[in-house]
């Protein structure tokens, strides 16, 4: 197992540097943080990846969940990592002083979910999933749902989840059939299925709070009839005594990785004995869980980064460790072996995965900032201002990490070679887990389809106009230093590029039906994504030129101020060429005819 499996120095550099997160305390709503206090959290999180998560990461795998006499147990390690991590506070930070919290930005929340993510990707699933979820009521419960369940929530007492997707449904929400019944007290029978639930049943906590869509009987067709409901797994009753809610697990899916999280088949009411209790309007539902979901795409998106950046360690580590082969300019066979870092296509590969890693890492960072300016401004331009770039930007930071993450992972085990595909790496259980990723919360077409075909052309495009407002400045500012003006210059044609895509696309969206405007989302999506990045990387490079200029870099500081202008440069020079090659591609209209000619095609 790799010795190194992120960088807190990188991580660091990505906040207090380029995002400059302690300006938050500006705002009362933060004003309580400094440096200090915010990598306090960084350091708790650390230690509990370093001395519980990382250990546990093969094993955990090896030894998957399973379902004995109608409850899940899951590996013991998850047990000591959910009871740590809740005791040092971090499943509460984010939350008001109230509820246990110390109302800690979410960037650094973000962050330290980033570094326990990085040691063991299936074990955060159990706190996140908890966290949002509490937030979920947090936002809409009522004051006696947020006294009954927070509490317990987010001391981990109890866990919680998020249950929407069922076997006839998938993706298309519309169609859920899970339904409640209006009971004489207020409360709802429920009755259904759901699939594919994380973390769905477990036998670590008291009770499992599920955050159920179902439709209310009666109700109108499609998403607009969809109400939200918490199900325990218990009812907690007043004389303390708990009892079953009907909530029985049906079955765990057998996974291709991410196996210490129990994928979980769930049935409500089979006895007609499930209670659900609404949670704020009725037939509001999806509206309210989308604020859980959104969090969940930008975790998606991180995920996708924290096990590429496991990977990259792991990748580089043996890259420095391995001797194999001689130098390409050796001309003796007979010399000693080099190592494979030596090797400029191996150095390539490394330095495609630091790229990745660093650049998405920055960008998933970027839009944690918008949602912690949304919540500490009281001005309603800047809170709308923020809330439109994240609906833009949340899709780009899902689809950039989970996509680019496998990639990056891939070439990970690339470096390793056939040593990449044993058990005795940790590269092939890196390369199984972040295979899911591209599919959690909305596969990269449904989010490719979101971008395009609502993201972008909502209020007659004016979100495009805002994004350049971000974009902008910053490339005026490194077109100020002579060793960056290169690279300013190339993104800003890439970015004239991306435009001229846009508006050819919501050209045709006027002339030619869904299906044709909509064929290639998924390619836009990738133009736009390797844009955004190329926008954090000059943002990275800009901060490190200056250090260097202003002579600040020295000793350890020098290298890494160094590698970071390198990793840019390869960026621009490797990845930012590829937005010509998509939009010669989105930009030629005349092949669009295949897609109008059925199925028969694919015969």
């Amino acid at each position: 197992m790799a010795n190194k499996f992120f960088s807190r120095r990188n991580l660091d550099f990505t906040l207090f540097e380029v995002l400059k997160v302690t300006d938050l305390a500006r705002f009362p709503h933060f004003s309580t943080h400094d440096a200090d206090t915010l990598s306090f959290a960084l350091d708790a999180a650390t230690d509990i990846a370093v001395k519980i998560a990382h250990p546990a990461f093969a094993e955990a795998d090896r030894h998957q969940p399973e379902l004995v006499d109608g409850q899940v147990k899951v590996h013991p390690k998850v047990h000591a990592f959910v009871k740590t991590f809740s005791e040092t506070g971090l499943i509460a930070a984010p939350f008001p002083p109230e509820f246990g919290g110390i109302q800690l930005p979410k960037s650094i929340m973000a962050a330290a979910d980033f570094i326990v993510g990085c040691a063991n990707n299936s074990f955060i699933m159990f706190t996140d999933l908890t966290q949002g979820s509490a937030d979920l009521i947090y936002t809409f419960g009522n004051e006696a749902q947020k006294a009954k369940y927070l509490p317990k929530m987010l001391s981990g007492e109890w866990l919680g989840t998020m249950c929407l997707t069922e076997t006839q449904a998938g993706s298309s929400l519309s169609d859920i059939t899970t339904t409640a019944y209006l009971q004489a007290d207020g409360t709802y029978k429920i009755a259904g299925q759901k699939i594919f639930i994380s973390a769905g049943d477990q036998d670590y906590s008291d009770n499992i709070i599920h955050l159920v869509l179902a439709r209310i009987e009666g109700a109108p067709k499609g998403t607009k009839g969809i109400s939200l409901f918490i199900v325990p797994k218990k009812i907690d009753h007043a004389d303390g005594q708990m009892t079953s809610n009907d909530v029985a697990s049906m079955g765990i899916y057998h996974k291709m990785g991410q196996k210490a999280t129990p994928a979980m088949h769930l049935e409500f009411g089979a006895n007609n004995n499930c209670t659900g209790y609404l949670v704020g309007e009725a037939n509001r539902g999806l509206p309210q869980m989308f604020l859980m979901m959104n969090g969940a795409r930008l975790g998606v998106g991180m995920g996708g980064i924290h096990i590429a950046t496991a990977a990259f360690y792991a990748a580089l580590q043996y890259a420095q460790e391995r001797p194999q082969g001689r130098r390409l300019g050796e001309k003796s066979a007979l010399g000693e072996p080099t190592t494979i870092i030596h090797h400029p296509d191996v150095r390539r590969m490394l330095l495609f995965q630091k790229a990745i890693v660093e650049g998405g890492l920055g960008l998933v960072l970027h839009c944690y900032k918008y949602l912690d300016l949304e919540d500490a401004t009281e001005d309603p331009a800047v809170q709308q201002r923020c809330n439109g770039l994240l609906e833009l930007l949340t899709p780009v930071a899902k689809t950039f990490g989970s996509e680019m993450g496998i990639l990056s992972v891939n070439q990970g085990l690339q470096v390793l070679g056939g040593y990449g595909y044993t058990e005795d790496f940790e590269l092939e259980q890196l390369a199984r887990d972040v295979r899911i990723m591209s599919l959690y919360e909305g596969t990269t077409g449904i989010q490719s389809l979101a971008l395009l075909g609502r993201q972008i052309p909502q209020n007659d495009g004016k979100i495009v106009d805002i994004w350049l407002e971000e974009v902008m400045p910053d490339i005026q500012i490194a077109q100020k230093q002579a060793q960056l003006k290169q690279y300013a210059t190339l993104l800003e044609s890439a970015v004239s590029t991306w435009k001229t895509v846009t508006t050819h696309l919501l050209g045709l969206s006027k002339t030619q039906n869904p299906e044709i405007f909509l064929a290639d989302a998924t390619l836009y999506m990738e133009l736009f994504g390797i844009v955004n990045v190329a926008w954090q990387w000059l943002r990275q490079g800009t901060v490190a030129q200056e250090a260097i200029s202003d002579g600040r870099a020295v000793g350890d500081d020098a290298a890494f101020y160094a590698s970071k202008i390198h990793t840019m440069q390869f960026y621009f020079h490797y990845e930012l060429p590829k937005v010509n090659a998509l939009a010669t591609r989105l930009l030629d209209s005349t092949v669009l005819t295949i897609f109008e000619e059925g199925t028969e095609v694919l015969v």
